[in-house]
């Protein structure tokens, strides 16, 4: 792909005799949000860990700008790892201007990106303060600043609204998209199926180091059965005999709710058409697409054996 900022093409790595990513391509074009989905032990991190250039791949190939990864690349690059790493002691001005300057800022540029960054994220105020005296939603905003402090071509978030209450989780995900409308590449992992769905313009979703779907969230509801939740006075035990359902769960204990799963092409109001057929009063008829949570369980659920060392 011409506009690619990043290449995954056929990459693993082990660990010993464990297979953390297996075979794993994926393409993320310029200015476009990715998210990196998958639960537990799914290879999320091991992936991260060789684009960053930490780990190489024992097979395949990565390219950051159309180069392997390394220090040619790294000033290009923007990271907030998981887990924080912030100097406690250290003012949020003079935080965010170090790690301007790590990256190749001088010292001035650095300072004006600072106050830019300050003042567009709201913590103009607590620029002199400590770290250690910011709460967290602040301190986390900051920790974003030193990431983005050099304006990178490609920012990796690796659970970027752990721990955010719902308001700094919005001013967060504003942050987001505004360094994606200006043409910031963003590769997202995230446990946070919602956050996902809102961000990501496409999704790339681990299962046992091997990728289990690559696509837009279109494509994601695609790619798993089409299910209608519906409730009624009676016995819907009759929908199992209509053309175009596939199968049909009856509500579990302590719910009144019938599970409709539809075959590939049915449409819900096959559904519908029977129950009025029969007579049936529906209290309930919920067709809406699958979520990206629900997308998400049907795709990289069961069990998770092992967990990436």
């Amino acid at each position: 792909m011409g506009d690619a900022v990043l290449e995954l093409d056929g990459v693993t790595k082990r660990y010993g005799g464990f297979l953390a990513v297996d075979g794993v391509s994926l393409v993320a074009p310029r200015g476009k949000i990715l998210g990196l989905l998958g639960p537990n032990g799914a290879g999320k991190t091991s992936t991260l860990r060789m684009i960053l250039g930490i780990t190489p791949p024992d097979d395949g190939r990565i390219l950051l700008f159309g180069k392997q990864p390394g220090r040619a690349v790294q000033r290009r690059l923007g990271y907030l790892p998981e887990e924080r790493g912030l100097y406690r002691r250290m003012r949020t001005r003079d935080t965010i201007v170090y790690f301007g300057m790590l990256k190749g800022l001088g010292r001035r540029r650095a300072g004006r990106r600072a106050d830019a960054l300050l003042a567009e994220l709201g913590l103009a105020e607590v620029a002199d303060r400590r770290i250690e005296a910011l709460s967290k939603g602040m301190a986390q905003k900051v920790q974003l600043m030193t990431a983005i402090a050099h304006e990178p071509e490609l920012l990796i978030l690796d659970e970027p609204f752990s721990g955010l209450d719902p308001i700094n989780q919005n001013e967060l995900e504003a942050a987001i998209r505004r360094l994606a409308k200006g043409g910031t590449t963003i590769l997202f992992s995230t446990h946070t199926m919602s956050h996902a769905e809102r961000l990501c313009d496409r999704f790339v979703i681990l299962r046992k180091g091997k990728k289990a779907f690559d696509g837009t969230l279109e494509d994601a509801r695609a790619a798993v059965p089409r299910t209608v939740k519906i409730e009624a006075d009676g016995d819907l035990s009759f929908l199992r005999d209509v053309k175009g359902v596939a199968a049909l769960t009856p509500p579990p204990e302590g719910s009144t709710h019938w599970e409709v799963t539809l075959a590939r092409g049915a449409e819900p109001q096959v559904v519908l058409a029977a129950c009025f057929e029969r007579g049936i009063k529906l209290t309930r008829f919920d067709s809406s697409p699958p979520t990206l949570h629900e997308v998400f369980v049907s795709l990289a659920g069961g069990d998770d054996e092992g967990t990436e060392p």
